[in-house]
């Protein structure tokens, strides 16, 4: 069973900065972390959770939200099994839960479906 862990989350003010991790456990064999595509998502409190940043190595997909292009960067580093999350010139609309998640299939992941998720990290942006 895959797991995710994620991390970095808290609280920041407007034009600031935050970074997430995600670190990830449990793959049998024949199923390596690169293997997966990642990404994260986010729920904000009354509304439906959003696909943020996804990232797969093997094809070398990456898609943002139109809403976060240009101020998230999503990044993997294959060696320590983790995914960051780069989340640069905050605003408060930025704010809710974000969920570390993955899963072999990149459609399902994109579509905000992925099979294995985090149990999710708070990041408030002061408003």
């Amino acid at each position: 069973q895959v797991q995710f862990v994620e991390s970095g989350g808290g609280l920041v003010q407007p034009g600031g900065s935050l970074r997430l991790s995600c670190t990830a456990s449990g793959f049998t064999s024949g199923v390596s972390f690169d293997g997966y595509a990642i990404g994260w998502f986010r729920q904000a409190p009354g509304k439906e959770r959003e696909t943020v940043a996804c990232h797969s190595v093997s094809d070398g997909s990456t898609h943002y939200a139109d809403s976060v292009k240009g101020r998230f960067t999503i990044s993997r580093d294959s060696a320590k099994n983790t995914v960051s999350l780069q989340m640069n010139l905050l605003t408060p609309d930025d704010t809710g839960i974000y969920y570390c998640a993955g899963d072999l299939n990149w459609g399902r992941l994109i579509a905000g479906l992925p099979r294995s998720w985090g149990q999710g990290i708070q990041v408030t942006v002061l408003s």
